[in-house]
C-alpha cells in the first residue's frame, strides 16, 4: 500500500503544480529535495511573489524511522517505528477576493521492531479559506467534495464535513478557520472496507481538487481590491496563522520527529497583521464573513 500511495502522491504533486503554473502565467514553482537523517525525505515545490500566488506550496514526503517519545505518549504506544507519506498544500493568493486553500492526503504506518506492519490508516482532507464570502464559492467546494464522496457513500460528505467544522475551529477565537471541506482521520480496514477501498476513497478526494478551487481562483484572481481590503486579508491571515501554531496537529507532528521546518511552516502566509481588539465594521462584507465564521452553515 505504501509504494502505490507514495506513486500517487508524486503524480498528483505534478498534477497540482502544473495546473497553478499555468494559472499563475510567468511565476513557477522552485523544487527543493531535502532528506531527514533519521529516514525518508521530501520534495518540497514553494511559489512565492507571483502575479496570482503571493505564496504557495505542494509538498510531498516519504519519512520512517522510530517514533519519537512524545509521539509514542500521543499514540499511547510502546517502542515502535513508523512510516508516514503525504501530500499537503497551502496556496495564498495575491487577491483578497480569492480564497486560501488547504489540502493534506496522507498513509500512515505502525511497525514493531521486526517491520511488522501493526497499524495502518490514511488521513486527510481540502478546506477553503476565503477573506470575502461568496456564496457561491462555497457552494461550488462543498459540492465538488460531496460528489467524490458519495461515490463511496452517502453518508460520507456530512460525517467528514461535520469533522472539518469542528477541527478547523480556532476555540480560542469562537470561530471557524474557514468555510471548511473534508476532514479524515484513522481510516482503518474494517470487515467493511479494506485499506484498498480506503485508498480509492482518499485518492479520489485528492484527485477532486483541482475542480473544487481553481474554478473559484480563475473567477477571483482580477477582481479590482484596494487598501482596505488588503488589510482585511492580512488580518485574517493572521487568524490563520494562530490556528496553524496553537491547534493544528499536522504541525506538531512535523515539530516533535524532528521534521523539516521549511516545510512545516510553509503553510504561514508571508504578509499578516495583528490588530489590537479588531472587529469588522457591523453591517460590512468583512462582518458578513465572520457571521459565518462564527456559525458555520451547510452549503449544499
Amino acid at each position: 500500500m505504501r509504494d502505490q500511495f507514495v506513486n500517487y502522491i508524486k503524480n498528483l504533486q505534478n498534477t497540482i503544480t502544473a495546473k497553478l503554473e499555468a494559472i499563475e502565467g510567468e511565476a513557477t514553482f522552485k523544487e527543493d529535495l531535502w532528506q531527514r537523517k533519521e529516514g525518508g525525505g521530501g520534495r518540497t515545490r514553494v511559489l512565492e511573489n507571483g502575479a496570482v500566488i503571493e505564496k504557495g506550496g505542494v509538498n510531498i514526503s516519504e519519512v520512517h524511522g522510530p517514533l519519537a517519545p512524545a509521539m509514542q505518549k500521543y499514540f499511547n504506544v510502546g517502542d515502535v517505528d513508523f512510516f508516514a507519506c503525504g501530500l499537503s498544500l497551502v496556496i495564498h493568493p495575491k487577491n483578497p477576493f480569492a480564497p486560501t486553500v488547504h489540502a493534506n492526503w496522507r498513509y500512515f504506518e505502525m511497525l514493531d521492531k521486526e517491520g511488522n506492519i501493526v497499524d495502518s490508516w490514511f488521513g486527510g482532507g481540502q478546506d477553503l479559506t476565503p477573506y470575502y464570502l461568496f456564496e457561491e464559492d462555497a457552494v461550488h467546494f462543498h459540492q465538488t467534495c460531496k460528489t467524490a464522496c458519495d461515490a463511496h457513500d452517502p453518508e460520507f460528505y456530512q460525517q467528514y464535513k461535520m469533522r472539518c467544522d469542528a477541527y478547523f475551529h480556532n476555540s480560542h477565537r469562537g470561530e471557524a478557520r474557514g468555510l471548511g471541506g473534508l476532514f479524515f482521520d484513522y481510516l482503518k480496514a474494517t470487515d467493511e472496507r479494506s485499506m484498498q477501498d480506503w485508498y480509492n476513497f482518499v485518492t479520489q478526494v485528492g484527485d477532486s481538487f483541482l475542480g473544487a478551487y481553481t474554478p473559484i481562483l480563475d473567477k477571483r484572481k482580477d477582481l479590482p481590491y484596494g487598501e482596505k481590503e488588503r488589510n482585511w486579508q492580512e488580518v485574517r491571515r493572521g487568524r490563520y496563522v494562530e490556528f496553524n501554531l496553537v491547534h493544528d496537529k499536522g504541525t506538531l507532528f512535523g515539530l516533535k520527529t524532528n521534521g523539516r521546518i521549511e516545510s512545516i511552516l510553509m503553510s504561514l502566509p508571508p504578509h499578516v497583521q495583528w490588530r489590537y481588539d479588531h472587529h469588522p465594521e457591523p453591517g460590512s462584507a468583512e462582518a458578513k464573513l465572520v457571521d459565518v465564521l462564527e456559525n458555520p452553515r451547510d452549503w449544499v
